[in-house]
């Protein structure tokens, strides 16, 4: 599963979108450190469902009229502060806790009403565009850290006879969250010393941006831009990373209002129509949070989320079935599971997706839309609906 972290320094709304994106209750206060323990909890991406171009919706749990919703992992850890890649704060514990994650969403605090330790202030008191490349600079330093302290290993490998730098940097990188074929691409695309003996403090830095760049893109959520200065979210949307405005507070409040039936709303929707009887103060509430997801396009959690799997990983949603006539599995439900493949990938990675021992014993595919074998190098693509043939079957 896809396992999305969430970033950034205390008190900036990273439990708040936890809780909105996994409707998953945790302690959320206005001090720093609220969260100590990593939570881990199921979200979901939200693509369209290929039950829309059939004449009756899936009835899927996780199809809302056509809505997809795919499950990924979220994970919120403590807030990181300066200096947390030498140990302040909690900033070991948080860093660790990111070794697995395959995107980070850096949570800033557009409003710039907490400082840069997570400590209350006035909004528009602090600079929130101070806080863009705060987590990534963390990071690359932990990183280069962890390269230096394991730096004499690699030096006394250097002197074997067969020695391969490649090999070594290999063997100490996967050590920490990266895949073999993250560290080949990084290798190709560097130009290293071949003897570890003339590396400089330089080139371990290098190194260890790169790897951060190739294992854990960021996209920064700037939230709470339902109190922040118009100024500051644009200056946010000019940085060079992809930025998204967002309202934790707010989806959680339509969550709650969809939840005991006051609204119509499904998380990621533009817009919601009041359903129940509302109090004048909570009408009121929620028409500000209209006027927000009018200006974005919704509250930006959900958009957050699917920029950062869609959009950084290049993901793609495919739909394996055992029928390719009525799109269902064996017990006749349509369209059962949704699987998140990388872009370019073939119908042989959706069988193992779906089970190693389908992956092992496939013998070919089928389209299920255009009802047509497809071979092996084959590209999918988004909402494809296919039927695999494996000894497995």
């Amino acid at each position: 599963m896809i396992s999305v972290a969430l970033a950034g320094k205390p008190n900036a709304g990273k439990s708040t979108f936890y809780e909105a994106a996994t409707d998953a209750e945790v302690d959320v206060g206005n001090y720093p450190f609220t969260t100590i323990d990593p939570n881990r909890g199921v979200s979901h991406v939200r693509t369209d469902c290929p039950c829309l171009a059939r004449d009756e919706r899936c009835g899927r749990e996780n199809c809302h009229d056509g809505k997809r919703y795919v499950p990924i992992e979220l994970l919120d850890v403590a807030g990181l502060v300066p200096g947390a890649h030498e140990g302040r704060g909690l900033g070991n514990q948080f860093l660790d806790a990111l070794t697995d994650a395959d995107v980070v969403l850096q949570v800033v605090d557009a409003a710039g009403a907490t400082d840069a330790e997570g400590a209350p202030v006035e909004v528009g008191d602090y600079d929130p565009v101070e806080e863009v490349d705060f987590v990534e600079r963390e990071m690359d330093q932990w990183l280069a850290g962890i390269v230096d302290d394991n730096w004499e290993s690699v030096e006394r490998k250097g002197r074997s006879p067969d020695f391969d730098i490649d090999d070594a940097l290999r063997d100490m990188l996967t050590g920490f969250g990266a895949t073999e074929y993250d560290v080949a691409t990084v290798l190709r695309a560097a130009d290293y010393p071949a003897e570890p003996g003339h590396w400089g403090d330089d080139d371990r830095e290098d190194l260890a941006r790169r790897i951060r760049e190739q294992t854990k893109p960021i996209v920064v959520v700037a939230n709470k831009a339902d109190i922040a200065p118009e100024e500051n979210i644009q200056r946010l949307l000019e940085s060079e990373k992809p930025v998204v405005p967002a309202t934790a507070d707010g989806e959680l409040a339509l969550q709650r209002a969809a939840g005991a039936g006051a609204i119509d709303y499904d998380p990621g929707d533009t817009d919601f129509e009041v359903t129940g009887d509302l109090s004048a103060s909570q009408r009121d509430g929620l028409e500000q949070i209209r006027e927000v997801t009018a200006q974005y396009d919704g509250t930006g959690v959900q958009a957050a989320l699917n920029t950062a799997v869609y959009d950084l990983l290049d993901q793609i949603t495919v739909y394996p079935v055992e029928s390719e006539t009525h799109w269902t599995d064996t017990k006749g439900r349509m369209l059962p599971d949704a699987h998140l493949l990388d872009t370019g990938s073939g119908p042989q990675e959706l069988a193992y997706a779906v089970h190693t021992d389908i992956g092992e014993g496939y013998l070919h595919a089928v389209d299920a839309r255009s009802d047509r074998r497809i071979g092996e190098d084959h590209e999918l693509a988004e909402g494809d609906v296919v039927k695999i043939v494996s000894t497995a079957n």
